[in-house]
């Protein structure tokens, strides 16, 4: 286990795994079990992001993410341009570190988080753990369709794995985000965002797996009617089309699904089953 590959070991994994998983696109995600080699990439990704934004090192990632690598699955986006990864993210199965760490940061006990959105039936949870884009691809659209195909991943998988209930906390960059393709998040126990991990403004939050999809269909169909003007008058039909586009790929996999393997998910047994 790794969160600090150099670029050589990077390249030389990025390549092996781009001349498996054949495709026309620049970008191809892939869905990891915790244990295979290419999560290694994945963890330099969160590793390399986290220490921009909020100064987790290696060390750090360590201790918060050691206790739950074993209910870890990874997802990771590689560019084939440039034969190295994108960004990652990880969902953790159980609840993990969210369901851990948030009752004493909004104060408000396991059992009644559990108790308040019903989490208490049975159905598989997932912690959405983490969300990495590296930089580079921050300044332009290719940061929003390398977010689209981690998301688009988790929900592919989480269908694989019948997942009913996703818990999460997420930063304001990362809320933002998802809140402008219409996911409907529900703050966990009526809790108002908090500092961790050395982000000032996160949040808690529950959503019920299938309403990730359906939120984000809603969202594109919204955007799909005719634009009303604010009150100045004005209109941004660039950005409401592509977020229009972006929430209807994600919710229905459209121009994405092709692109999304998961080598992981199916060489290995599910550990729980």
């Amino acid at each position: 286990m790794s969160y600090a590959l150099d670029d050589d070991t990077l390249r030389e994994l990025c390549a092996v795994a781009l001349s498996e998983h054949a495709s026309e696109n620049r970008f191809v995600a892939l869905a990891l079990a915790t244990h295979d080699p290419l999560a290694d990439i994945a963890r330099t990704v969160e590793r390399i992001v986290f220490e921009e934004s909020f100064g987790l090192d290696e060390a750090a990632m360590i201790a918060e993410y050691t206790p739950y690598e074993e209910q870890s699955y990874f997802f990771l986006v590689l560019d084939r341009e440039t034969g190295m990864p994108a960004g990652a993210a990880r969902a953790i199965e159980g609840g993990g570190k969210t369901l851990d760490d948030a009752p004493d940061l909004i104060g408000v006990s396991l059992s009644e988080i559990v108790e308040t959105h019903g989490m208490h039936d049975g159905g598989k949870i997932w912690d959405y753990a983490t969300l990495a884009v590296l930089p580079r691809y921050r300044a332009d659209r290719n940061g929003l369709t390398v977010s689209s195909m981690l998301y688009r991943s988790f929900i592919n998988a989480g269908h694989r794995w019948d997942v009913r209930h996703v818990v999460c906390m997420l930063d304001s960059a990362a809320f933002r985000n998802l809140d402008m393709l219409g996911v409907r998040f529900i703050p966990m126990a009526g809790s108002t965002p908090f500092e961790y991990l050395g982000s000032p403004a996160n949040r808690a939050l529950y959503i019920p797996f299938e309403e990730i999809a359906r939120s984000m269909g809603d969202m594109a169909e919204l955007l799909s009617q005719p634009e009303v003007p604010d009150a100045n008058g004005r209109r941004r039909p660039g950005a409401r089309r592509l977020t229009q586009r972006l929430a209807a790929q994600v919710s229905s996999g459209d121009g994405l699904d092709p692109h999304i393997d998961m080598p992981g998910f199916e060489r290995r047994q599910h550990p729980r089953s």
